[in-house]
């Protein structure tokens, strides 16, 4: 746009000759300043935050509670199992230990055949009761 068209002057004009055409604020006033700290309100309560969180703590808990009952279903289940074959593996036990204790005795009685007055078998403590080895095995090659 001209200058002709905005101060209705025909032609160029000195800017003395002008009128004054100074800025102002829009009709109404500008729009007012936000100066306050204003939060939005967003996202859930604090009561709303500590429900959910006691609830996930909540159900954890519940969980936790099944997995120890089924862990001592299994773990009653494994011991079951044990007292149930303990007879069996005594008995296996016993076996073995009656081998070995013949054994011993062979060669207590080939080793100790020269000694007068000895008697194989008889405990040397004479405590009047009678112990199994501590070592669990007879080996009298070791002795």
């Amino acid at each position: 746009m001209t200058e002709s068209l905005i101060r209705n002057k025909p032609g160029m004009a000195s800017v003395k000759d002008m009128p004054i055409l100074q800025d102002g604020p829009p009709p109404g006033g500008f729009a007012p300043v936000r100066y306050a700290r204003r939060i939005p309100n967003k996202g859930p309560s604090a009561m709303a935050i500590f429900l959910a969180a006691f609830g996930a703590f909540s159900y954890g808990m519940y969980q936790v509670g099944q997995g120890n009952k089924i862990r001592r279903a299994l773990k009653e289940e494994k011991y079951a199992a044990r007292r149930a074959i303990l007879p069996m593996l005594q008995a296996e036990e016993d076996e073995r230990f009656v081998k070995e204790w013949k054994k011993y005795l062979e060669y207590e009685a080939e080793m100790m055949k020269d000694v007068p007055g000895w008697k194989v078998g008889e405990n040397v403590y004479n405590s009047g009761r009678w112990m199994p080895p501590a070592t669990g095995e007879l080996r009298p090659e070791v002795w």
